[in-house]
């Protein structure tokens, strides 16, 4: 899995469609830059967001110091009370510093072409560089994770309902009355900073920041079941799909907490498919 591999579904609308099933998960490793793709099954890499030019993407930042508590005056101030109330601040320091840069307004910039495998030393035409306006410090910053780790045994336990997920699908799809009970069924970007995802970038939620959508998982409940019985920590769980001919380009999350991972459930096959 790669961002930017996509798959088309429907039999129908193989020619007009691409669709993956896409999950963003909560991680202690790092995400928030493009350094190019692997091509796999199933595995996690950056999602999009937003393009920006190469003087601005190759600028590095340095991280403010959060020493000082916030006001407790303060909305921010109140939130770090909170947390510091209720859990022990040695196991929070890193939130804890992350909260406190959100509040200072810092949007980290990193070159991490050296945390790449093999490394990437050219700074000057590299384009792995982190941009994550949410930063966590001190997370591992990855183009591609694998799935071959115990980290991610739930991605082996989700690439095993492939066919399941599949044919739900292209039931669901071949159903016009049915997919008519969903909610909010393939919604378009909800800003100009998603025009990098590719023309014609849709969505079909099942889980939204946590939150599963009780009449799409009632739609999918073969795809929902699989979702959580492979224990993935997902915060967002969606179908996505966009124009053929289209790319995506190259991007950046704006966070470095949240992996994206992208289940491909057909792949067409051109002869020139980096994905295979």
């Amino acid at each position: 899995l790669t961002s930017g591999i996509l798959c088309s579904v429907n039999r129908m609308l193989m020619k007009l469609l691409a669709v993956t099933l896409t999950l963003h998960y909560l991680s202690s490793c790092s995400d928030a830059f493009s350094c190019g793709s692997r091509p796999q099954t199933l595995g996690s890499n950056t999602h999009l967001r937003s393009t920006i030019s190469d003087d601005v993407m190759r600028s590095v930042t340095n991280m403010p110091s959060t020493s000082t508590p916030l006001s407790r005056n303060t909305f921010a101030g109140q939130v770090e009370q909170a947390l510091m109330q209720r859990f022990k601040p040695s196991k929070i320091e890193r939130v804890i510093t992350s909260w406190r840069l959100a509040e200072l307004g810092y949007e980290h910039r990193e070159f991490v072409g050296d945390q790449q495998v093999p490394p990437i030393t050219d700074a000057s035409t590299s384009r792995c560089y982190q941009h994550a306006p949410s930063f966590v410090p001190g997370l591992k910053a990855t183009a591609w994770w694998d799935n071959a780790g115990d980290d991610l045994a739930w991605a082996k336990s989700l690439s095993k309902s492939f066919e399941t997920i599949t044919d739900e699908f292209i039931s669901v799809m071949s159903a016009p009355d049915k997919l008519s009970e969903g909610n909010n069924v393939w919604a378009g970007a909800l800003s100009t900073d998603a025009e990098s995802y590719g023309e014609g970038w849709k969505t079909l939620v099942l889980l939204n920041r946590g939150q599963w959508d009780e009449n799409n998982a009632k739609l999918f409940p073969l795809t929902s079941r699989a979702i959580h019985q492979s224990g993935a920590p997902a915060a967002e769980a969606f179908f996505a799909s966009m124009k053929p001919q289209t790319s995506i380009k190259p991007h950046s999350d704006f966070t470095n907490f949240v992996l994206t991972s992208h289940l491909p459930l057909v792949i067409p096959e051109n002869g020139n498919n980096k994905c295979r």
